[in-house]
């Protein structure tokens, strides 16, 4: 797919790679707290190898089945990762994930990367439906969506595991008829 991908003058997106692991676990090590309270990978990321074992679980996927998944640059700082999982070739769907470091926040990123990404999905990889999952609760990341035009699904009942316990998730969905 796409290496890089320019998406204004202060903002762009480059496919993830191994080289890039220490610019992301020490992004997550030194916002862990800030994190932590949404995602659950976090606790489970203490060292650099566990990132890297988490870039190369996505590089190592094959061909034009392989998700998706890019850093995330503002300024020429990093600042989060965003990306497709658990695409579903055949019925042409796709999940998109995202997150940002606390600094980056409240800047718009999150907002011009999932346009941007909407606009991939439904231009270059031929996907009918992109859904994002929010937990219950975390307002900032449900916002996005719904600023964006995606239509409110539903709640997936503990849909994530979560610090101890499972969390609800609320389901978005963006298909390309609403696009078109």
């Amino acid at each position: 797919m796409m290496d890089y991908i320019q998406i204004n003058s202060k903002l762009r997106l480059e496919a993830i790679k191994l080289n890039q692991a220490e610019v992301i676990f020490e992004a997550i090590d030194r916002d862990r707290e800030y994190l932590k309270e949404w995602l659950p990978f976090i606790e489970e990321t203490q060292q650099v190898a566990q990132t890297e074992e988490f870039i190369k679980s996505i590089v190592s996927q094959c061909g034009k089945k392989k998700d998706e998944v890019f850093t995330i640059w503002y300024n020429q700082d990093f600042a989060g990762l965003i990306g497709f999982k658990d695409t579903d070739w055949i019925n042409r769907k796709t999940e998109l994930g995202y997150w940002l470091t606390e600094k980056m926040q409240g800047k718009g990123i999150a907002t011009a990367c999932v346009k941007k990404m909407i606009k991939i999905a439904f231009n270059k990889l031929g996907m009918n439906r992109i859904q994002i999952k929010v937990a219950c609760k975390n307002e900032k990341s449900s916002a996005i969506p719904k600023r964006l035009g995606f239509q409110y699904e539903g709640t997936e009942r503990e849909g994530e595991f979560h610090r101890g316990k499972y969390l609800d998730l609320q389901v978005y969905s963006f298909v390309k008829s609403d696009y078109l």
